[in-house]
């Protein structure tokens, strides 16, 4: 990974958060300390920490599924929260998305984890903290990036209507408050869904199991009702 934010393009809606962040206390604070752990010889993942921002414009956002950081092995993230690269062996949180997507018991899961397509599709997936050092989970949490990701979260529930908000776990679950009143503010159509993480540990436990929780139905029937189809 090379720190070079000026050449990662943005799509349509995102630079009046994306610019104002790096020349603000917070990122410039984020810059140099990423600089030091890679002239300290650390491998930082995605190469790409924008590239939720560079494939959904804010315009075409309907819903939002919110990550805590980038997975930490080699090979594995690609810049979109719960993604990996084709070719890359499901992670077990991404296999739980896929059984809970299809809701049918049995049914086989694809075969490759990259949520690429559904970025095309309005999906804006987006982690809390977009880097991470190899074998580090959260090596990267409170370093800065939380103040754009806030703010990025904060300008969907400003301006995207409908958006459904799908927050999962304890740490995504602490940004409800935000889209809810932000969207409530600006009259803003939102449905935040909340249920316990995808991950093993507690995919299966309550209060809010995320298995059966039924959140992508409850998206589809939603946003179905509001003239939006084919987002998951």
């Amino acid at each position: 990974m090379r720190w070079e934010p000026q050449r990662w393009p943005l799509a349509e809606g995102w630079s009046g958060v994306v610019q104002p962040f790096l020349s603000s206390t917070a990122g410039l604070r984020l810059a140099a300390f990423i600089a030091e752990r890679l002239a300290a010889g650390a491998v930082i993942y995605p190469p790409r920490p924008l590239r939720a921002l560079e494939l959904t414009p804010l315009p075409a956002v309907k819903a939002v599924i919110l990550g805590q950081d980038p997975y930490h092995g080699p090979g594995q993230a690609e810049g979109l929260a719960f993604s990996v690269r084709p070719g890359v062996k499901l992670p077990p949180s991404l296999r739980n998305i896929f059984k809970e997507l299809r809701c049918v018991p049995d049914e086989p899961i694809p075969a490759q984890g990259s949520l690429l397509e559904w970025t095309g599709r309005g999906v804006l997936l987006l982690n809390t903290s977009l880097t991470v050092e190899d074998g580090q989970p959260g090596s990267h949490a409170k370093k800065g990036w939380e103040a754009l990701t806030d703010a990025v979260l904060a300008e969907v529930a400003a301006k995207a209507s409908p958006c459904v908000y799908m927050l999962w776990g304890a740490h995504a679950q602490g940004k409800a408050a935000l889209i809810e009143q932000t969207a409530a503010h600006h009259g803003r159509e939102a449905l935040v869904l909340q249920a316990n993480h995808p991950s093993p540990l507690s995919a299966r436990r309550p209060p809010v199991p995320f298995l059966g929780c039924g959140h992508f139905a409850l998206a589809r029937q939603w946003l179905s009702a509001r003239g939006h189809t084919g987002v998951f």
